[in-house]
């Protein structure tokens, strides 16, 4: 029978929780691909980074379009919901130019993240490739990456230009992305803090596993059997899985 959770475990705030019966770690045996979203989730939510980022979007409307605040959130949250990103709806309904709008909303103070060596460690042990697959740009990405000293620790970088503006979870971004890296669906992992964007990853055969920050938006779409593991923080997941390679023997 298909385990389907009416809601977020309680305990998928405190450690990794699986959430199928029978799933242990033997079912990553055959992955050869991990893929990592990256605001909020290589990155724990804790930060409180992409609050910068949101900002950033609010102010952008506010002077693109001689809104206040109020009026800027409203367009912002609309557009979201609307088209999946506020960007998507920017360029749909204002021909916006989306590179301009990126570059602003991501000058933002990554100092805030701290060197993140025992993650990079980790991820290091992962057998096979390391991939990002993020709504954000590569130059977004590369910044916090070097931050947080992961720069060296991934293959590629799938970005929001790559998926022609085209935020998650269409599935045709999934799609995309694994003929561009050549991922195998079966034999990959997807990690996310959006619930509802590992849908069309489990669709296409990966393993999945929810980066549960606690937030509203993090629990859209948690409700289903799309989703294999559930932890509060990508670092609590990951400490568990080398604990199990150790036991194991595998070095990785």
């Amino acid at each position: 029978m298909t385990h389907t959770p009416s809601a977020p475990p309680a305990n998928s705030l405190i450690g990794p929780v699986a959430l199928k019966p029978g799933l242990d770690w033997s079912a990553l045996d055959h992955v050869d691909t991990w893929v990592f979203d990256l605001d909020n989730t290589l990155y724990a939510a804790g930060s409180r980074l992409f609050d910068q980022v949101h900002r950033r979007m609010t102010a952008f409307i506010m002077t693109a379009f001689d809104l206040d605040r109020d009026a800027a959130l409203t367009l912002q949250r609309d557009y979201f919901r609307a088209h999946g990103s506020t960007l998507r709806g920017l360029m749909v309904h204002h021909g916006l130019n989306p590179h301009d709008y990126l570059d602003y909303v991501h000058d933002i103070d990554v100092s805030v993240l701290e060197p993140a060596p025992v993650v990079g460690a980790a991820i290091d042990r992962l057998p096979g490739r390391k991939l990002v697959f993020t709504a954000g740009s590569t130059a977004h990405a590369d910044r916090i990456l070097t931050r947080m000293g992961l720069a060296d620790r991934f293959d590629g970088i799938f970005d929001i230009v790559a998926a022609d503006f085209v935020p998650k979870p269409a599935p045709a971004v999934y799609d995309l992305f694994c003929k561009v890296h050549g991922v195998d669906g079966a034999r990959a992992v997807l990690f996310e803090d959006s619930a509802r964007n590992l849908e069309p990853a489990a669709a296409l055969g990966m393993r999945t596993v929810w980066i549960n920050t606690g937030e509203p938006f993090s629990q859209l779409g948690s409700k289903g059997s799309h989703i294999d593991w559930v932890s509060p923080d990508l670092a609590v997941w990951l400490e568990a899985y080398m604990a199990h390679l150790d036991t194991v023997g595998r070095a990785g």
